[in-house]
């Protein structure tokens, strides 16, 4: 059987549009570590699109109104949060869990999640506890890596890294409290869906940020470094470290929605994608934008002798990875309603074209 991998360069390489992709799959089978890549041979001839830091030729502008549409949902997640998370005893633990869980943040895969349960005929209720979820694990990731040990990063989403305000001991503890939290809020805070579906949701946020997932790409990443990396390893960790998160909130959002397997797998390719596009976007800003317009370290990463998208297959090439997957997300959501379906078009978008 062909691993997750392999399936993927097979259909972010195989340039026949008119070709149906994956007809004889039901399912894809969550990550696994061989290093197959997704772009190998790398497409010279791929077209530009935009005038962004990324693109050549801007995409044309359509009716969905995207920012209002995150406004809201942003605006619902964060209540959400804020209420998961409230001041209690211990007081100094639940403030670095809230310093890192609610200091803004573009809320890609809690927005994914509820996009995907909205997407298969689902309501934004079934789907909020999992979405508030993903967020309190992201958090805890981005608190994590940016401890001394690991990237080392003094500064996040504008303003001192967790570690620097409340300690190491003190991020760490915080992490570990997030991610119990989230799991906790999943199984108590779900209503109205069946605990089959729950129980499925848990099985795949854990599988798909665990030992073989988003740790997993951290492990690979901190072992690459200051090596020489080469374009299989690079997108192992980044399938693993990014597409991962997108896709458990994909995955999650949808079985909440009531979805079927074909379904599901649709969005789980849809969602690696759009992680993989992310990350070679956020590769490309890293080198080309300053640390006031980032928020966060620019080059720390060229600094540190990381890998990235530029610096092994060079900035033209990076361009064309970054429209390539952005292509073959937006087929995977051909056959879904287009307008359920408006948000994920409109999130491609903000991704490949955000100036941060």
């Amino acid at each position: 059987m062909l691993s997750a991998m392999s399936l993927c360069t097979i259909f972010v390489y195989n340039l026949n549009p008119l070709k149906t992709r994956f007809q004889s799959l039901t399912s894809l089978h969550p990550l696994h570590h061989d290093f197959k890549s997704f772009f190998l041979p790398i497409n010279t001839t791929t077209r530009s699109l935009s005038h962004s830091p990324i693109f050549s030729v801007k995409a044309n502008p359509t009716e969905f109104d995207f920012k209002s549409y995150m406004l809201e949902k942003i605006s619902m997640v964060n209540q959400a949060l804020e209420a998961a998370v409230p001041v209690r005893e211990p007081i100094k633990l639940h403030e670095a869990m809230r310093y890192s869980l609610l200091s803004g943040g573009k809320r890609i895969c809690p927005i994914v999640c509820l996009a995907s349960c909205h997407l298969v005929g689902g309501d934004d209720s079934a789907a909020l506890p999992s979405a508030v979820a993903l967020e309190m694990i992201h958090a805890m990731s981005l608190m994590h890596d940016d401890l001394p040990c690991m990237d080392n990063d003094a500064l996040r989403r504008g303003r001192p890294s967790n570690h620097v305000v409340f300690g190491q001991y003190g991020t760490v503890l915080a992490g570990y409290a997030l991610i119990a939290a989230a799991f906790e809020h999943i199984a108590t805070a779900t209503q109205g869906v069946a605990p089959a579906a729950i129980l499925r949701v848990i099985g795949e946020i854990a599988g798909l940020i665990g030992p073989e997932g988003v740790v997993a790409g951290q492990v690979v990443d901190l072992q690459c470094g200051g090596k020489s990396v080469g374009l299989e390893e690079l997108e192992y960790i980044h399938l693993h470290k990014t597409a991962a998160s997108v896709e458990a909130a994909a995955v999650a959002g949808a079985v909440l929605g009531g979805a079927c397997e074909e379904e599901i797998d649709r969005l789980r390719r849809y969602s690696r994608c759009a992680g993989l596009l992310f990350q070679v976007v956020d590769d490309i800003l890293d080198v080309t934008k300053s640390s006031e317009e980032l928020g966060k370290t620019a080059g720390k990463d060229m600094v540190a002798g990381k890998a990235t998208y530029p610096k092994v297959v060079g900035m033209e090439k990076s361009r064309e990875m970054a429209e390539e997957l952005k292509r073959e997300a937006e087929e995977q959501l051909l056959g879904f309603d287009p307008i359920k379906a408006a948000p994920f078009i409109a999130l491609l978008n903000f991704i490949a074209y955000r100036d941060k």
